[in-house]
């Protein structure tokens, strides 16, 4: 994700957004590493994903699911999972969910066809030349 924000970064708005711990020491599949409990509130969660986003070196900002968990369930984002925003307000990539479908490279494909959609010239009807 570095490489594809390090190379779109100034064309495209990136963002994490931060949804339920994955592997929350009190979780059923509890991490081997790190110290992460599931956050009991926004405050907290907040915390956990501002620390993510540090120890992670994520270059991108970072946006976090209210604790009903709304954005999660709306896009089927857990463990994680990767989605591309059209300019036309519309889904342009829904990826598989991570981290065995979580395909970076399909992520680039989708951003270079709505780049290429973007710069596309627009024709209009009153540039048509008349026979």
């Amino acid at each position: 994700m570095k490489e594809l924000y390090a190379r779109y970064g100034k064309d495209v708005q990136f963002y994490i957004v931060y949804i339920r711990e994955a592997h929350a020491l009190d979780s059923r599949a509890p991490m081997t590493f790190g110290s992460v409990e599931d956050p009991i509130d926004l405050k907290e969660r907040t915390l956990v994903a501002s620390k993510c986003v540090k120890d992670l070196d994520l270059p991108m900002e970072a946006l976090v699911d209210r604790l009903d968990d709304a954005v999660n369930l709306a896009y089927g984002g857990w463990p994680d999972r990767l989605y591309l925003v059209g300019r036309d307000g519309k889904i342009a990539y829904a990826g598989g969910k991570g981290p065995f479908e979580f395909r970076p490279e399909e992520l680039e494909q989708a951003i270079e066809r709505e780049m290429a959609v973007a710069k596309a010239p627009v024709d209009h009807p009153a540039n048509e030349k008349k026979h």
